[in-house]
């Protein structure tokens, strides 16, 4: 699973995953300051966050991001970090193809946080800003890595993981003296999809489902309203509404046996399928043929590349998502999707 019901979990597979990323020492982006593209604001500047408040005293030269997907937001804002973490995927630098490009060739050292926050490998980058607004910080952890240097955890009221995109994008660009760059960033993926949303009105009303690509101990993973569903909603679907009949906590996703897979019949499904074999998977399973979303043609299943970029749902990714996705949603409207992976597309 991509991310899980539960921050147990979570740990659990982000250990199976840890040898994916780099664990090499500080390489060409941490021996000289990171590179920026956008004048900041006059610092320093406080933001606000879910422990309270950080001062950053000058423009940070030295940006470490310790939470899973935050690399796409500082990247997006035009700042090189001197450390990424690794979530999944085992991509160059923990950084996915939509990103790749905004790196300019650094090659930032990849953190992991398998077993925890790497406190000694943190502080041996020097950092002078560490940015972890989705990375599972706790109390005792951000007063440790306070220590090392001005550290930005989690929004005010968001959850451990997954708060809002627009909301970790707009703490990470304030902290960065970026205000505006980062209320601009949001607003033109916003627009973008608000336009693709006008052209194509057959989506409005329409329910859909966000699942992930297999059943993980007997349970398969769907996304509930406002966890990661935004590349839906913002396109006029409304979100499987049967998803409300479990009982899940907030920030978590729905997890269903196959006795239940009908709960995640909807208009239109979209699978997070990532690799040969998926679909074939999930055809094994008796209860899948019944779903009538999968016998009328209205199922989407994703390459691993657009899987990824929907649940790092940052800027960079939703941006991503976008072209490939439209024209897959068109179908399964429709009801002429087929019944296979989609292509991989870098």
């Amino acid at each position: 699973m991509r991310f899980r019901p539960a921050a147990l979990l979570l740990a659990a597979v982000l250990l199976a995953l840890a040898g994916c990323g780099s664990d090499d020492e500080p390489s060409s982006a941490a021996a000289k300051p990171a590179t920026t593209t956008e004048p900041a604001s006059a610092f320093p500047v406080t933001v606000a966050h879910r422990f309270g408040t950080t001062t950053v005293p000058s423009e940070p030269e030295r940006v470490a991001t310790v939470g899973l997907t935050e690399q796409d937001i500082v990247l997006a804002l035009g700042v090189v970090p001197v450390a990424t973490t690794e979530w999944y995927g085992g991509q160059p630098s923990a950084v996915w193809p939509w990103a790749q490009d905004r790196l300019g060739g650094a090659k930032p050292t990849v953190l992991s946080n398998a077993d925890g926050f790497q406190f000694e490998r943190i502080a041996k980058l020097e950092p002078d800003l560490i940015i972890g607004t989705n990375s599972g910080m706790k109390q005792e952890d951000y007063e440790k890595l306070s220590a090392i240097a001005p550290t930005i955890p989690g929004v005010r009221g968001g959850t451990d993981y997954f708060s809002p995109w627009d909301q970790q994008t707009e703490l990470v660009a304030a902290a960065l003296g970026r205000p505006e760059k980062g209320k601009e960033l949001v607003r033109e993926v916003k627009d973008a999809y608000a336009k693709a949303a006008a052209e194509h009105p057959d989506f409005k009303g329409k329910t859909a489902t966000f699942i992930q690509n297999a059943f993980y101990d007997g349970k398969i993973y769907v996304y509930p309203d406002g966890l990661n569903t935004e590349f839906l909603t913002y396109l006029g679907f409304a979100i499987n509404p049967r998803l409300n009949e479990v009982e899940t906590p907030a920030g978590e996703q729905v997890g269903l046996s196959q006795e239940r897979f009908d709960l995640a019949d909807a208009d239109v499904m979209v699978f997070a399928t990532e690799k040969a074999g998926d679909v074939e998977a999930l055809e094994k399973v008796p209860t899948f043929e019944k779903l009538q979303a999968v016998r009328d043609g209205r199922v989407v299943y994703t390459d691993g590349t657009l899987a990824g970029a929907l649940y790092f749902m940052t800027p960079l990714s939703l941006m991503y998502a976008l072209d490939r996705l439209v024209p897959a949603l068109d179908a399964a409207v429709k009801g002429g999707a087929p019944r296979r992976m989609m292509e991989a597309n870098g």
